[in-house]
């Protein structure tokens, strides 16, 4: 019989998200390893669909007023009880029903875990960088979907001690789940492990892909790494960018024509 608090704490923050919370929940219920918590952050909305989830003992709901994603996930924290924390975006989904019993197996310290993201938009599975170092962060870090946090790495009362409020800073608007991930990297010194297990299916075209957000988040994504890289490693890694033709790469990745091989020689080279 499982006793104490439960191994994962999944966070879904959601404000009117109709029938994609109940798609997102459904993923997670479907999981064959249980010992988990599914935490609803919802933000007040009067479409029906928070009262509409099913009535089940893994199920907390908490609504409240929040200031958008990121200030909701800070709020759904505080309700945390397990030892690890997922932040499941509505729409977005568990790839399969073992991908918790698969990341289960791999996590023996708290530190964090991540693994692969399946992109329902191309239609291919996105590698993550197995092995994560400075550059590899000023490239692009995992989705925060396929991200297990240890829990007391996200509570106020715990990183106060590093001088840190929340968190996500919510001064930024698209990319405070990679500043936080920063912060793990550079300030706590984390260890970073990689598990080849393909955790999420995400939706993409949201919030952040908008031709506005993709502004803001180039002008955060220098903002950001010029708190935790020095001038010099900056100046270097973007160098490597441009010699290595990384607009033209991204465009690959995008495209549904050209997606599929781009990844497969990508997970090659990853290998090696």
């Amino acid at each position: 019989m499982k006793t104490g608090n439960p191994f994962f704490s999944i966070i879904v923050v959601c404000y009117n998200a109709g029938e994609e919370l109940h798609k997102t929940v459904q993923s997670i219920l479907e999981q064959s390893f249980d010992d988990y918590e599914i935490i609803i952050k919802d933000g007040g909305s009067t479409d029906g669909s928070v009262e509409g989830l099913p009535a089940h003992a893994k199920v907390r709901v908490f609504s409240s007023k929040d200031k958008g994603i990121y200030d909701a996930m800070n709020q759904a924290v505080s309700y945390v009880e397990g030892r690890y924390v997922l932040f499941l975006n509505c729409g977005d989904y568990f790839y399969d029903c073992e991908v918790l019993a698969q990341m289960h197996a791999v996590m023996v310290q708290p530190t964090i875990y991540y693994g692969n993201t399946f992109e329902r938009k191309t239609g291919n599975v996105v590698s993550s960088n197995p092995k994560l170092d400075a550059f590899g962060c000023y490239r692009n870090v995992p989705c925060h979907q396929c991200c297990f946090y240890p829990a007391q790495w996200l509570v106020p009362q715990a990183i106060a001690v590093y001088g840190r409020k929340w968190a996500f800073n919510t001064e930024y608007k698209v990319r405070a789940d990679y500043e936080h991930f920063l912060w793990c990297f550079f300030k706590r010194e984390a260890k970073t492990v990689y598990a080849p297990v393909t955790v999420c299916s995400y939706e993409g075209g949201g919030f952040s892909e908008t031709a506005e957000n993709k502004k803001r988040s180039a002008k955060e994504h220098k903002q950001i790494t010029a708190i935790y890289m020095t001038r010099g490693m900056r100046f270097r890694y973007k160098a490597i960018m441009l010699l290595t033709l990384a607009p033209l790469r991204t465009k690959l990745a995008e495209s549904k024509r050209f997606s599929a091989i781009y990844q497969k020689i990508k997970k090659k080279l990853y290998r090696g």
